[in-house]
């Protein structure tokens, strides 16, 4: 039974040093954060980008083929 109460108390303390990181270092996850959504922003970016260039193709293309 004291091996089970042992093993229980590791991770009660594990999960206590965790959210003891979490709270002293919260910036690191907030610019974590912050870049993830810059990084989501700039994918968001390039697409429309990119459906741009396609239509301006095909508008290329049309065009080409009627003159």
């Amino acid at each position: 039974m004291d091996v089970v109460l042992d093993a229980i108390a590791f991770v009660g303390h594990a999960i206590e040093a965790s959210l003891v990181y979490v709270e002293s270092h919260h910036w690191i996850f907030g610019l974590l954060a912050l870049g993830y959504i810059f990084y989501l922003h700039d994918r968001a970016l390039h697409a429309r980008f990119d459906a741009m260039e396609k239509r301006l193709d095909e508008i290329r293309k049309r065009l080409a083929i009627e003159y």
